[in-house]
């Protein structure tokens, strides 16, 4: 009978262990000790620190994660990567080397495959961005039936 109190707080355990893993990490975390003294984080409280992390962990959306050299990881977990759907700002005109599309919805996409396409002008052309195999992405233009490798770089 002793076997159900045991469960329970291994359960219970477990699941303060998978909350622990979807939590944001801490500024501390984040910066190096240079750009956390250079911001001035420093000189908080810990009270203070404590709930600029609990704000940031509640508004966690427009925190950016980055990988060692520093790049921005816009989808840390591969497996959340969703279709977006906007449109781009302004004339599509195609593409050429190192064109970024920026659009309606704030992001900014990058040419991510080399070479070059003239498609005619297109006014604020609706877009899809899909995820793809192995962390890429594709982006179709609508009106010109065309799609080309992207990256996200905002």
């Amino acid at each position: 009978m002793r076997l159900i109190p045991s469960l329970a707080l291994t359960l219970t355990l477990a699941a303060s262990v998978a909350g622990a893993q979807t939590q944001a990490p801490t500024l501390e975390e984040r910066m190096s000790q240079a750009e956390f003294q250079a911001a001035g984080l420093d000189k908080l409280s810990p009270q203070e620190l404590a709930q600029l992390n609990a704000w940031l962990q509640a508004h966690g959306g427009g925190v950016k994660y980055v990988s060692p050299s520093g790049a921005p990881v816009f989808y840390p977990d591969e497996g959340a990567r969703e279709n977006v759907e906007s449109s781009i700002v302004g004339t599509f005109e195609g593409w050429r080397g190192h064109t970024v599309f920026t659009l309606e919805n704030g992001q900014q996409w990058a040419q991510a495959e080399s070479g070059s396409r003239d498609t005619g002008k297109f006014s604020s052309p609706k877009v899809k961005i899909k995820p793809m195999l192995l962390g890429s992405w594709l982006m179709y233009v609508d009106g010109c039936g065309c799609s080309v490798r992207v990256k996200r770089v905002k």
